[in-house]
């Protein structure tokens, strides 16, 4: 009979006689320290004779910290470290209320207890029915804080948190939690309203606890770290503007700031070429009026407002944190000189692959730090961190021409939002002592860029590129996607350089940015072409307005505008092409090669193949959109047998990459084995239907992906049949099952908890959940232990993928 675990949300009580512990401890626990208040916060049980499993949480817990009837706690969360302890984490809770900053934790290995820590409150004859109600309450917390303005009151910030947590209903406006806490004055607990108040004039964002008797302010838990101050800095470009920043001690500001992400610095380099010799700017008073000087020490306003509009730009309206989607910091360097002390300015600004640079510009450039060049430079960030775009040719061209994009759209929202007054389609107009401005999206061939493909200014690729032909033509070339942008977002018709007469209805700067960001960030590679992104922007605006929409018009008749590819309907005669994919071999077949690959009626044997074969051209097996199918492939070796893993890619929406969701059918773990494995599949129904690519790549490397040159191994193209599926629309995440072995889920159904057991006890590594649609559900949580929350899932049937790190397995299960 299998073991059953305890569930995950359980309330643990007490009611065990002392003389229990007593007798327990003296046997097992080898060490207790008492907190200053005399509550326990540490226990250690003996090694040898561990008290308690993780399944005895409730005797623990009720034994250890002797709790009342009216004591409970709450199991929060499991995690496992390297090292193969569990951390169970529970929360203390009084009367059913919440007992704030009170929490215990059992750390156990291979399912004994080692030690209890944490912090337990002794609660006794406490009143948990407010006097006060949440409103009441929530008016002496604002007296308390007594902002200007708070960020609810800000449509445009409520309008971005909405966004980025996907639901309509997200507000900042605090609602009250009812929580105990204790008092910082007397250090009694108290029961308090608890509110999350974010003020934006002055800023501060803090833990408000409201006594719900009295309605006093009990206690004060800041969010925002650091102290925070507003300067008011007149910039160079952008008027006077109020900016975050920080104070160090009284009297004492620099452009620091911590409210996004891990933060915003601006630094000086004082006219120097070195990183570590930059120094702060600072300021007395905050409001910097003394930097409007010969020294152009403004411009440092410039880039600190650069850095927070751009970050917020990427934040409110595509949902990413910083350039790399992970609240990366950004700084700032300005008064760079990369010759210090020759009398020259440095005409150019850079992001370094961590930093941005800007120089104070000479004969053609005043100091680069307007608010579009701010964007362009950040966006070569983001770029790195999605496409990555090689920077060379066509693919660096488009390097450059989306970080124009990013300039103009940054620009353009950061100009609505604060009245500012921009040339949108000029890059650089505000930095251009001679001309109107570096590059102009609205029409390239006047600042010497082409708005044609192969048009008028399109300076040659080469096959060997160096800064000497611009790799390529990346500054010139670039002017045909920014044309095709600005075609996107506002439209026109005319006549192009090879003799096209186009005509484009213009959907706006916000669908053209959206479309170009999924573009750059789902879909680009970093060797992608023109006709690449041509393809991979139709899927994308098809992706979030629809097929056929006026969107995808747009984005369809726009590349037509610019010279690539058909006008939406077909006009222009150009056919579709077949996808180009991209270089997948293994150096050496010296030690081991693949000997056997099946799936349907196709079966081929081999001996090595030179660490690649093209095996398209053979018997296509039919796949139908929603079946399972079953792979078979070995290894061959020369002599001893090395652990190989094996990855099977299926091209599933046809468009030449392997890298979208759900195509990685199979991801072996390393074997020895040189007998045959067999792995299953499911075809997902929005599978494109006709023939694809089906790649079979074996490594002794994990790290191998589909297109990598790589030391030992064999990859093998083959052909597919797709049938039954759909015209692709956007693919959910679907996982390689092992259908060798099966594994066990209970109860089935589950209400709250599901227990999973591995075949022979393996360790579960990772879980995903999926709806009857596929899609990835992410309100299941995985506890550790083989057990998983459930308690947040509708009702309803779901899958159930597990892995060991070897193998992957799949069940249904029901949520009643």
């Amino acid at each position: 009979m299998k073991k059953k675990y305890s569930a995950v949300a359980v309330l643990l009580a007490s009611g065990l006689a002392c003389s229990t512990t007593q007798a327990q401890d003296k046997a097992t626990v080898q060490q207790k320290v008492l907190s200053d208040k005399g509550t326990l916060e540490l226990i250690a049980f003996r090694a040898d004779a561990p008290a308690y499993t993780l399944n005895d949480a409730r005797k623990a817990l009720a034994e250890q910290l002797q709790m009342s009837n009216n004591d409970q706690m709450l199991r929060s969360k499991t995690e496992i470290d390297q090292l193969g302890y569990a951390h169970e984490r529970y929360e203390q809770y009084y009367k059913g209320i919440k007992v704030e900053h009170a929490a215990y934790t059992l750390h156990a290995k291979q399912g004994a207890v080692q030690s209890m820590t944490g912090n337990f409150e002794r609660i006794s004859n406490l009143n948990v029915t407010p006097a006060l109600s949440a409103q009441a309450a929530l008016q002496s917390a604002l007296q308390f804080v007594g902002a200007k303005k708070y960020m609810w009151q800000d449509a445009r910030e409520e309008a971005g948190l909405k966004e980025q947590e996907n639901n309509p209903a997200a507000t900042y406006k605090p609602q009250g939690e009812l929580v105990i806490v204790n008092n910082q004055e007397s250090g009694k607990p108290t029961l308090a309203w608890k509110f999350n108040i974010y003020a934006q004039q002055p800023l501060s964002r803090a833990y408000v606890y409201v006594d719900a008797a009295t309605g006093a302010v009990v206690l004060q838990d800041a969010i925002i770290k650091h102290t925070a101050a507003t300067a008011t800095f007149a910039t160079a470009y952008s008027g006077t503007r109020s900016l975050a920043n920080e104070t160090v001690v009284a009297g004492q500001y620099r452009l620091r700031e911590y409210t996004r992400g891990l933060g915003i610095e601006t630094y000086n380099c004082r006219k120097g070429n070195s990183y570590t010799s930059a120094v702060d700017f600072t300021d007395a008073d905050n409001s910097w009026t003394e930097y409007n000087n010969a020294n152009f020490d403004n411009v440092a306003g410039d880039a600190h407002f650069g850095a927070q509009a751009t970050f917020d730009y990427w934040k409110l309206v595509h949902g990413r944190s910083s350039y790399d989607n992970a609240n990366a910091k950004i700084k700032s360097y300005v008064h760079f000189d990369d010759t210090p002390g020759d009398g020259v300015g440095y005409e150019n600004a850079y992001w370094n692959g961590s930093v941005m640079t800007y120089g104070d510009g000479a004969t053609r450039f005043r100091p680069l730090t307007a608010l579009d060049v701010c964007g362009h430079e950040i966006g070569h960030a983001v770029c790195e961190k999605t496409a990555n775009l090689t920077y060379q040719n066509e693919s660096g061209a488009m390097n450059e021409g989306f970080s124009d994009i990013w300039g103009a759209a940054i620009e353009a929202y950061t100009a609505a939002q604060l009245g500012l007054t921009k040339s949108t389609w000029l890059i650089g107009e505000d930095i251009d002592k001679q001309r109107p401005g570096l590059r102009s999206m609205s029409n390239p061939n006047a600042e010497g860029q082409p708005d044609t493909y192969k048009g008028t200014y399109w300076k040659a690729t080469t096959t060997a590129p160096s800064q000497s032909n611009d790799y390529g033509g990346v500054h010139t070339n670039s002017g045909v996607l920014n044309h095709w942008f600005y075609r996107v977002a506002v439209g026109g018709s005319g006549t192009n350089d090879i003799g096209s007469a186009f005509s484009v209805t213009g959907v706006g700067i916000d669908a053209a940015a959206k479309i170009a960001y999924r573009t750059e960030s789902v879909y680009l590679t970093a060797s992608s072409n023109y006709a690449s992104a041509r393809t991979y922007s139709i899927q994308a605006a098809t992706d979030l307005y629809g097929a056929g929409s006026a969107q995808v018009q747009a984005v369809t008749n726009a590349w037509y505008a610019v010279g690539v590819g058909a006008a939406y309907g077909g006009g222009g005669g150009t056919t579709p092409t077949t996808p180009t994919y991209c270089t997948s071999k293994g150096t050496s077949v010296s030690y081991e090669y693949i000997d056997y690959v099946a799936l349907g009626t196709l079966s081929r044997t081999s001996g090595a193949d030179a660490g690649y074969y093209n095996g398209t051209a053979l018997t296509s097996p039919t796949l139908t959109g929603g079946t399972s199918q079953t792979i078979s492939v070995s290894a061959g070796f020369t002599g001893t047998a090395y652990s190989e893993y094996f990855k099977v890619y299926i091209d599933y929406n046809q468009n030449g990459l392997f890298t979208d969701a759900g195509e990685l059918v199979v991801n072996a773990a390393a074997s020895t084995s040189t007998a045959t494995r067999s792995f299953a599949f499911t075809v997902p129904t929005t599978a494109k239907n006709g023939k694809t690519r089906m790649r079979v790549v074996m490594s002794d490397n994990s790290a191998t992906t589909s297109c990598n040159a790589y030391s030992y191994g064999e990859t093998e193209d083959y052909s597919v049949t797709i049938s039954g599926g759909t015209a692709f629309a956007g693919l959910n995440g679907i996982s390689a099952v092992s259908s060798s072995t099966q594994f066990d889920v209970y109860p089935n159904p589950a209400t709250d908890l599901l227990n999973i057991a591995l075949p022979n006890n393996a360790q579960v590594v990772s879980v995903k959940v999926m709806d009857v649609r596929g899609a990835v559900i992410e309100a299941a949580r995985y506890e550790g232990n083989g057990q998983l929350n459930v308690a947040n899932l509708a009702k309803g049937m779901y899958t159930l993928t597990v892995s060991d790190g070897q193998m992957t397995y799949r069940q249904r299960f029901v949520k009643q």
